[in-house]
């Protein structure tokens, strides 16, 4: 029952993580183009 649970857990902690990423790397993309800074 644990395992079942672990395996149906680890996609959605994953997904959320990467939202969390794109989410961010766009707010920096978005800023960086407002204020003329290059992201590099």
């Amino acid at each position: 029952m644990l395992l079942t649970l672990y395996f149906l857990a680890w996609p959605v902690v994953s997904a959320a993580v990467l939202l969390v990423l794109i989410v961010t790397l766009w707010r920096d993309i978005r800023d960086a183009r407002a204020t003329g800074k290059s992201m590099i």
